[in-house]
């Protein structure tokens, strides 16, 4: 099957115009589809469960008598995963328990100290109450989803976790509902969609209401976070996937043909970009895509995915390579080199940073360990891949003295007046030794 890519050259005139147009792509921004979400979000919000059973009704072409039918039991999962083959309950498990090791790893430690005043100064952190988790099932089924979010949350002590994963026509893989057995949600439903993510922010009768929302989801879902977000907390308005690879050379160029075409069969909407100082690097990894394609069952997603928002770039050396990498700020960086922690300090913006040739990206989607749920659309620059932080939260703890209270709050009191916030200033004084004899 014949592709075609865009090929740019950092010695050529324009490549500037032409490498900011293949970054200036964000489809989030949809007013149609921003209307249309609104109005979701509003309906469900307005009319509850009603509102969820007719949205479920359209979009997945599901015959929802009652709320009720949206639930997926316990009894549900547990049957799913007795169906499964031992040699698929066994790679779950697998999975699991190496993400699990990974992110306990992760838990956070109460701190204090005591300062020259005696007063007693630091942080506690808690779990937060109650989490949503959004895990697709449109175009492809993502257990693995289901144990990158719900297994960090756990972790992290969240006492209720929520579930929504779309129903298409009724159905939802085995794979699914046994990830969800192993990770036991408090509660699971059957919804998908923007529907799903303005009943996990608002509540319904059925539905309770979150305080966070986490996981990846289409074009709806991303604006249905943006706009729910406020009321609830989400990690990040996630887009498509996306895949940033710089090589030297030395890497099979079929195995990154491979790479690149694992995260554009995601949806022809992913992005995956290729940089290297060699022009015949390039070319052979264009020539092995065109013969992976012939025995892809997802050779139409990819080839448009490529077409559409790939790119294969030149650039003089592998340092200029690097300049590039942090200008994208991919969700995965491939660093397809001999020497690739000689690079690695360099990199300033990535989601997850892959480190040489046996270090594929596809791995870090199943079973490496730590979540794939990453930032997206050059969003690395200030966000994190999903951990059991985002689960928890951080409060300050402040215990002063009497003498601490008379040395600070000479300080508070002039800074309050500064501001013009005269009953900060007195706040502070009355608590001062020599104020008034109220001591």
């Amino acid at each position: 099957m014949n592709f075609t890519i865009q090929r740019l050259d950092t010695q050529q005139a324009d490549f500037e115009s032409d490498f900011k147009a293949l970054l200036d792509w964000d489809n989030r921004a949809n007013p149609e589809i921003v209307q249309r979400v609104q109005q979701i979000v509003n309906a469900v919000r307005e009319e509850g469960d009603n509102a969820l059973i007719r949205f479920t009704r359209e979009f997945d072409k599901r015959d929802v008598g009652v709320a009720s039918d949206l639930v997926i039991t316990n009894e549900i999962m547990e049957a799913a995963w007795h169906r499964l083959a031992t040699s698929d309950r066994e790679t779950l498990q697998t999975a699991a328990n190496r993400i699990r090791t990974y992110h306990e790893r992760q838990i956070s430690q109460d701190s204090d100290y005591t300062d020259e005043f005696g007063n007693k100064l630091g942080n506690r952190t808690t779990p937060i109450s109650r989490v949503g988790a959004y895990v697709p099932s449109g175009q492809a089924s993502y257990p693995s989803t289901v144990l990158m979010t719900l297994i960090p949350a756990k972790i992290a002590g969240v006492p209720e976790t929520i579930v929504a994963v779309p129903m298409p026509n009724g159905k939802v893989s085995d794979h699914i509902l046994a990830a969800l057995y192993l990770v036991e949600p408090r509660y699971a439903f059957g919804i998908g969609g923007a529907q799903a993510i303005a009943a996990m922010a608002f509540g319904t009768d059925i539905v309770p209401k979150v305080d966070k929302i986490v996981g990846p989801g289409g074009d709806w879902v991303a604006v249905a976070k943006k706009l729910v977000f406020g009321p609830v907390g989400i990690e990040s308005i996630a887009g498509p996937s996306e895949i940033l690879i710089i090589a030297d050379g030395s890497v099979d160029p079929s195995w990154t043909a491979w790479d690149l075409m694992s995260q554009a069969e995601h949806d022809a909407s992913a992005q995956a970009i290729l940089v290297s100082p060699s022009s015949q690097y390039l070319a052979d990894v264009g020539e092995q895509i065109e013969v992976n394609l012939t025995s892809s069952p997802r050779a139409d997603i990819i080839k448009r995915s490529l077409e559409k928002r790939g790119a294969f770039i030149r650039t003089r050396s592998l340092d200029e390579a690097v300049e590039i990498s942090n200008r994208v700020a991919p969700e995965h960086l491939q660093l397809a080199l001999t020497n690739p922690r000689k690079h690695l300090s360099n990199i300033k913006h990535a989601g997850a940073i892959f480190l040489g040739q046996f270090s594929a990206e596809a791995l870090g989607d199943y079973v490496a360990g730590p979540s794939h749920v990453l930032p997206t659309f050059g969003t690395a620059r200030y966000a994190s891949v999903l951990s059991v932080q985002d689960f928890t939260k951080r409060t300050s703890i402040i215990d002063i003295t009497e003498s601490g209270a008379d040395a600070l709050g000479r300080i508070a009191s002039q800074l309050a007046e500064v501001e013009g916030l005269h009953a900060h200033s007195e706040a502070a004084r009355v608590r001062l030794r020599d104020y008034d004899s109220n001591r």
